[in-house]
């Protein structure tokens, strides 16, 4: 064996097709062994995975892998989030049907993924655009609308008018639609919607319990859920009629000197009525980006509506401006503009020469104190009348006490989340299982008609939602009245379907969507791995629906993850030609100190490591490397370089290392030795402590430290004189490693005579005597300068340390004959000797 290199080509395939034949990595739910259920977010069958996946599975692979060793029945699914626009996009250019074009990229991605050796149950595995998937999510929402958290109203929405959509806000990018480029416009249109609103208390609570998710994730959250406690009362307008606003500073209500209205506003539409110049700010407003950053980062410009609003205090008339920076989701729709502390009322208060008075101070001297900016910290009240000399939260408790008493306003928690609109005018998606019938209404289709499946015989060769225009699937009889009718050709929000999949990966009868008793066995998911890209909507949304299930008697658990971890992404250098077009790492190569494309010699730039992206080129294939390397030595690659919650740079020479080190490990293994005697305990002893160190490791997710550890150990060994304890080391280390590099383990177990698979194989037993170290390196310094190291006996006693310090040589020649004046000892650690 050890004079054999390994060979991965003829290995892995080998051992990938036994644990399939096995069914080595199903989970049993009637298991009586303790529950670990690992998961990583699905992905979406775009194709190809890429380095970035490998990356994700592969720590989600060790610790099942392990948590297998330890004793545990581990769910460890795979499925794919399969509905979504890329579909559609791929079915108008290629004119192809979104349904193939999906089921070839699972095809291929799934062998991709089973190439690398991972410990999946395939059993389990689903797409969201399956029938079957999708239906049981058309009963889900059915009973969520039975729990009254679904209903529908007319909303406003970003309408791209060239692919005839509805777009989210962030797929408005400068006003205009992400794909068509066409300037997107507001319009109203009945949509549906979950009240996550019900839930925002619960949602925002629930985080404190989460203290195995990443601080950052937890504040995202926190943040977009956004509660705050104000003061909601109405200005008297000066025609006569009453506006109310909400502000989360009550505190400096004293430093108001404008009120502004969102553009589709009671207020701003009257206005617009009897005024041609404010129609065309608001349809001005409506062309701009809707997204909170675009709202943040644009020119604030506001009309002047010649009304204005009488302050609560100073009874001073304040201009009631329409403002494009005011959404009208948010509070009432309308503010009070406070410039001196609010950096958008201050660009704004600037640009319309409006005052801006201070009334936040460090000390009461700050009173007069110019302001160059909006001053947002916290500190003491100015300027304000009885509020002078408050902090903070005493005006704002002032102001509302006031208020209230007074009659004319009402402290109020208002909350950023808004209820979940979950319309999408697509086909690619789960149909809303609704009918439409002019005499009974909006009427849920029967539970025994689930799944309301999508028409294959569709076309794209028009804009728009292909399910509007087919000539037969949305015409349906009425569940009521039997009249004609119309089903609803809205799709749910794809988000819907990440957020119940991993309940339907623990639990899958044929008639219900999951088995509450059985998901109570597998809840919640032990470990959930994935990038924090999706740190708010996936995961907040997840949280929602099992607190949705749970109210709906559906479900027992409220949290779905129980642990979060968010990797960090896979980058690479890119590559330029002096034209700015962008080049793959296949296509260049150095010359000398520079790079130049392989093709011609042009000359080539090579720029920031980023992330690998298509746009950029900087991908690496995970096959090719595969095809060179074998699965191992890329897993060892994806674990070694860097912390996992870091960027992990991509390199030629990690990998080419990574390689040489599945060929060292096989060395090693061929040298075992099952009739070898003789013991050597400080090897022992470092297998033994490396067991439980990689152990700790693992479950912390350390796997950067896990790697350093198993190179140590392995250095060990290959320095250890043969013996009975080298060849356990070796057999430690085997087992060890088996997590990370699984094929090269199975071959090597296979070779060393053992039974079975090492994916079966328990985790090694450690012996706590032999964790603690009973030998110690003690300096010795002569003259305050070490001149020599001892390796004794923990706890030597200090007449033993003075003899072997003086009978060093190296200790004598420092000494030269000098006569020693003092020797100090400090146990365990040093003898000093002066002279």
């Amino acid at each position: 064996m050890s004079e054999r290199r390994f060979n991965p080509g003829a290995v892995d395939g080998r051992w990938q097709a036994r644990w399939e034949a096995e069914n080595t990595f199903t989970a049993d739910s009637g298991s009586p062994k303790p529950k670990s259920y690992v998961l990583e977010m699905f992905p979406y069958p775009s194709g190809r995975i890429h380095m970035g996946h490998v990356r994700n599975y592969t720590m989600g692979d060790v610790l099942a892998r392990y948590k297998r060793m330890r004793g545990h029945e581990v769910l460890h699914p795979m499925g794919w989030d399969a509905f979504g626009m890329p579909a559609e996009n791929a079915a108008m250019e290629k004119g192809v049907h979104p349904g193939g074009w999906t089921r070839d990229n699972i095809a291929h991605m799934k062998a991709q993924l089973k190439r690398i050796g991972f410990a999946l149950d395939w059993t389990r595995e689903f797409a969201t655009c399956d029938p079957e998937y999708y239906g049981h999510e058309q009963a889900l929402f059915l009973d969520l609308h039975n729990a009254g958290l679904v209903y529908r109203r007319e909303a406003e929405v970003n309408w791209d008018p060239v692919d005839q959509t509805v777009l989210a806000n962030e797929q408005v990018i400068d006003g205009k639609g992400w794909r068509s480029g066409a300037p997107v416009e507001k319009r109203k249109l009945n949509q549906w919607f979950l009240k996550i609103t019900d839930f925002a208390d619960d949602l925002l609570e629930g985080l404190e319990s989460l203290d195995r998710w990443p601080d950052k994730v937890r504040l995202m959250q926190e943040n977009w859920i956004g509660r705050s406690r104000g003061l909601e009362f109405s200005f008297s307008l000066s025609d006569g009629t009453r506006l109310p606003v909400y502000s989360t500073r009550p505190d400096t209500i004293f430093g108001a000197s404008f009120v502004a209205v969102a553009a589709d506003h009671p207020v701003a539409q009257a206005v617009a009525q009897r005024n041609a110049a404010a129609q065309g700010f608001i349809a001005e407003c409506k062309r701009g980006g809707t997204t909170a950053a675009e709202v943040e980062t644009a020119e604030k410009l506001g009309f002047d509506t010649g009304l204005t609003a009488r302050h609560p205090f100073t009874d001073t008339q304040l201009p009631v401006f329409i403002a494009n920076f005011v959404l009208m989701d948010y509070g009432t729709g309308a503010v009070m503009g406070v410039p001196g502390h609010d950096s958008r009322d201050f660009e704004f208060a600037t640009k319309y020469g409006l005052p801006i008075p201070r009334v936040v101070g460090r000390s009461t001297a700050d009173a007069d104190a110019p302001l160059a900016e909006a001053d947002t910290d916290d500190g003491l009240i100015v300027n304000s009348g009885f509020l002078d000399g408050m902090s903070v939260d005493e005006a704002k408790a002032e102001v509302i006490r006031r208020a209230e008493a007074g009659g004319w306003g009402q402290g109020r928690t208002v909350w950023r989340l808004r209820d979940w609109g979950v319309s999408r005018q697509r086909y690619w998606g789960t149909p809303i299982p609704f009918i439409h019938c002019a005499a009974c209404g909006v009427v849920a289709v029967p539970r025994d008609q689930l799944p309301v499946v999508l028409p294959e015989d569709v076309s794209f060769d028009a804009p728009g939602n292909p399910l509007e225009r087919h000539p037969t699937w949305a015409q349906v009889g009425c569940p009521q009245c039997s009249g004609p009718a119309r089903r609803e050709t809205d799709t749910l929000d794809t988000f819907v379907d990440s957020s119940w999949y991993f309940l339907r990966f623990a639990s899958q009868p044929a008639d219900k969507p999951f088995d509450a008793a059985e998901v109570a066995q597998w809840l919640p998911v032990e470990q959930y791995i994935g990038g924090v890209e999706h740190a708010i909507l996936h995961l907040l949304y997840a949280r929602f629906w099992t607190r949705a299930l749970q109210r709906a008697g559906r479900l027992e658990v409220a949290e779905p993850f129980a642990s979060l971890f968010t990797q960090g992404m896979v980058t690479h250098e890119t590559y330029q030609l002096g034209d700015g077009s962008w080049l793959s790492p296949d296509q260049v190569r150095r010359d000398g100190a520079d790079w130049v494309r392989i093709s011609d010699g042009l000359p080539v730039t090579a720029g920031r490591v980023v992330k690998m992206s298509k746009s950029k080129k900087n991908v690496v294939d995970p096959d090719a490397i595969v095809d060179r390397y074998g699965a191992d030595a890329v897993r060892w690659f994806m674990l070694s370089d860097s912390p996992p919650e870091r960027d992990l740079p991509w390199s030629d020479a990690g990998i080419e290392g990574c390689w040489r080190f599945v060929q060292r490990a096989w060395r090693l293994f061929g040298q075992y030795d099952a009739v070898a005697t003789g013991e050597d305990k400080a090897l022992l002893r470092k297998a033994h402590q490396a067991t439980a160190a990689v152990a700790q490791d693992i479950e912390a997710l350390g796997f950067n430290k896990a790697v350093a550890r198993l190179y140590d150990l392995a250095n060990a060994i290959e320095k250890a004189a043969p013996s009975a304890s080298r060849s356990e080391a070796i057999r430690t280390l085997l087992l060890l490693l088996s997590p990370m590099m699984p094929h090269l383990a199975e071959e090597a177990w296979a070779e060393l005579g053992e039974n079975g698979l090492i994916a079966d194989a328990p985790w090694p037993s450690v012996d706590p005597a032999l964790l603690a170290e009973d030998e110690v390196t003690v300096a010795v310094q002569v003259k305050g300068k070490l001149r020599d190291t001892l390796t004794v006996a923990k706890g030597a006693d200090t007449a033993h340390l003075q003899e072997l310090a003086l009978a060093s040589e190296k200790v004598q020649r420092s000494i030269d004959g000098a006569a020693i004046r003092k020797i100090i000892v400090v146990p365990d650690r040093l003898v000093n000797i002066v002279v």
